[in-house]
């Protein structure tokens, strides 16, 4: 089964950025993929693939992320610019939507102007330890 699970961005803003890494460590090695609003920092998103390295082993292969990133409309009527930027303004940095999967159920996401592809690893392929 996959599992989608939707963390808003005012769910991880007051988060130190340790903590905020902590956490979507932690949703990420339940096998969850996150779809979370906003973006990480630089320093995070760098934060995150470190403490990534340092916890791959057996169970934990790793994970996969994409952010995307709405674009501007720069031939648009001047008052949608001026709310895009008001916008920009109130939110910082933190427009767009960022995925991230484990790499055992995340085989890769593909980013493209109108679409999003998540590719995932054959889930029925992995022996049921269940008895079914």
């Amino acid at each position: 089964m996959l599992t989608l699970q939707y963390i808003p961005f005012n769910e991880i803003e007051n988060l130190s950025s340790e903590r905020r890494i902590a956490k979507l460590m932690a949703i990420v090695k339940k096998n969850k993929i996150i779809l979370m609003q906003g973006r990480l920092k630089a320093t995070e998103e760098a934060g995150l693939i470190e403490k990534t390295m340092e916890e791959v082993n057996r169970e934990f292969k790793g994970i996969e992320l994409c952010t995307i990133y709405p674009t501007l409309d720069k031939n648009g009527k001047v008052s949608k610019q001026i709310k895009q930027a008001v916008v920009k303004m109130l939110m910082g940095d933190r427009e767009g939507l960022t995925i991230i999967g484990p790499a055992t159920v995340v085989k890769e996401i593909k980013r493209n102007p109108d679409k999003i592809e998540l590719l995932t690893h054959n889930l029925n392929s992995r022996k049921n330890l269940g008895g079914k």
